[in-house]
């Protein structure tokens, strides 16, 4: 096992103890309360190890790391969030270098009260403002270098990235029907989203889909606010797109809504069952999606789905 994710405040002992990578999502559990977990798996002997604060787990392919960090101060020209964000990834940056990963595949963002204003600003776009100037120290802002993504706001616990990288490079994938995020109008905050919509990657005889959280957003206009039926049928929409854009660059299979599995993060756990509802109709009832309760990114945003796939491929 490379890492793992877990849903809930409390951590199981004997998932704490394993001694893995563990990002641990302080949020519940929507409609069952199991707290499941995420398990990153690798093709091969692996090795674990600690550097920059940043606690990984590669196999000669794949490396996961997980770095956690407290918002614990700013300075005049930036609030602790974006001081925070920008150390967090700027240590991811320097591990991929050093152990060999260049290629980032994919990030889970989590921070705590991400539609909160401090100093003046939403927090989220604080956090933009630090992962942007990250990227840019690492010269990381082409639109071939930027891994898929999700950032959710979450009650309580320190800033904590989860991400997967690869000595192979990755193909980022945007949708036809939005607004490529890193080219948001200045209306979005100082600095855009730094994340593609989705990518597909190949390593050890699989072809990997991941989808970045997809929210209910065409260009780059939220739709249909306030309803969370319309804008979980905006989701399926945009997932649909994403997919054609994944079948037309795979060598293999096209990709369906049925093959994926996910979270789906839910603003308001009254809107459950209607958001599940639209979701087993599009993806069908056995689809292994685990419901969140967390906040979208945008406050006009009820809810959001990130997802991934994989095929198997001959090897040549």
């Amino acid at each position: 096992m490379l890492g793992a994710s877990w849903v809930g405040r409390e951590l199981p002992a004997g998932l704490a103890a394993v001694g893995l990578p563990l990002q641990q999502i302080f949020a519940p559990q929507l409609g069952d309360d199991s707290g499941p977990a995420e398990v990153w798996f690798g093709a091969g002997a692996s090795r674990d190890s600690v550097a920059h604060g940043v606690h990984f787990r590669c196999d000669g392919h794949l490396l996961f790391g997980v770095i956690s960090l407290a918002e614990d101060a700013g300075d005049e020209d930036a609030t602790p969030l974006q001081v925070a964000a920008r150390r967090a990834y700027v240590s991811l940056f320097r591990v991929l270098a050093e152990a060999g990963y260049p290629h980032l595949w994919r990030v889970w963002n989590y921070l705590d009260d991400i539609n909160g204003a401090a100093d003046g600003l939403e927090r989220y776009r604080q956090f933009n403002i630090g992962r942007h100037q990250a990227f840019a120290d690492a010269n990381r802002l082409h639109g071939c270098t930027i891994p898929a993504a999700s950032a959710l706001g979450v009650a309580g616990g320190p800033l904590s990235i989860a991400f997967l990288a690869a000595r192979a490079p990755c193909t980022p994938l945007e949708n036809p029907r939005q607004l490529s995020a890193y080219r948001y109008p200045a209306d979005y905050g100082p600095r855009s989203p730094t994340f593609s919509r989705a990518a597909l990657a190949r390593v050890a005889g699989q072809e990997w889909l991941f989808v970045s959280g997809t929210a209910s957003i065409v260009g780059h206009l939220t739709v249909h606010p306030g309803d969370p039926t319309a804008q979980t049928r905006e989701i399926v929409a945009n997932l649909e797109a994403l997919l054609a854009e994944a079948s037309r660059v795979s060598a293999g299979p096209a990709y369906r809504l049925d093959e994926l599995s996910g979270r789906a993060y839910v603003r308001h756990p009254e809107h459950l069952a209607a958001v599940q509802a639209e979701l087993v109709r599009a993806l069908g009832a056995e689809a292994p999606i685990v419901y969140v309760h967390a906040d979208v990114c945008r406050a006009d945003l009820l809810v959001e789905l990130e997802a991934q796939a994989c095929h198997l491929f001959a090897r040549r």
